[in-house]
């Protein structure tokens, strides 16, 4: 079952064109990673599938008319609200989901992302890899069907990047579909069923990691990633 189907879509911004008309389908129950150098379209694509962009032509179907509810969206700033605790902002942003959290499923959210003992901390003032975490807790609060997270480790430490890791796990454990995007070779290895690479504003192939290696003749996923988005590739 395809949660997400995408035809002929074409991107631009004033007389730039962005996306050039892509095809490619979300399948329920996987992890899949969107992979390409910076400014090849990755975070439109994003945005085009959460419906924050309309596409200038071709045409996106989602599984289900009301699928904003099912959907969590990590995007690379997550906008918390100021001046209230990580406690507070996972109840605010579970009331703009139309979900309840009791303090026992709040307690849970803050184990799930490693802030236990930041619950009454302005969510302001976590650090860096804190505030990841809080954001994927954020995007999972409802326990959506697709899970959408836009370079969710990046510029961030192993440990953090581990737990981050460990929280996309255990969304796959709990049989959610997820798309993310990265540029840490590794880190899709470890975690992506599936890979769409992305250059200049197309899909220049995809398929499963270890399909994909045997295509190419290629060693590893970094080679792989060196091969397909090279400048000017046909």
């Amino acid at each position: 079952m395809n949660l997400v189907s995408a035809k002929g879509l074409v991107k631009g911004f004033k007389k730039r064109s962005v996306i050039h008309g892509i095809d490619f389908e979300i399948r329920k129950g996987e992890v899949l990673a969107l992979v390409g150098p910076n400014g090849v379209g990755k975070s439109t694509t994003i945005a085009m599938v959460l419906g924050i962009l309309q596409p200038d032509e071709g045409h996106i179907e989602h599984w289900r008319p009301d699928y904003r509810r099912f959907v969590g969206a990590q995007l690379q700033s997550t906008p918390f609200f100021e001046g209230y605790t990580v406690e507070e902002n996972l109840k605010l942003f579970a009331a703009l989901y139309q979900t309840k959290l009791d303090q026992e499923q709040i307690r849970e959210k803050l184990e799930s992302c490693h802030l236990t003992e930041a619950g009454k901390t302005p969510a302001i003032k976590l650090s860096i890899g804190q505030q990841k975490r809080l954001a994927i807790a954020v995007t999972n609060v409802h326990r959506p069907e697709l899970a959408v997270l836009d370079e969710p480790t990046a510029g961030l430490d192993p440990r953090a990047r581990y737990e981050i890791k460990e929280m996309i796990r255990t969304m796959t454990k709990n049989n959610q579909t997820v798309l993310f995007s990265s540029h840490d070779m590794e880190e899709v290895e470890q975690l992506a069923d599936r890979l769409i690479f992305m250059n200049e504003g197309i899909i220049v192939d995809e398929g499963k990691p270890d399909e994909l290696i045997e295509k190419y003749q290629v060693k590893n996923l970094e080679e792989l990633y060196l091969e397909l988005t090279r400048t000017n590739i046909n």
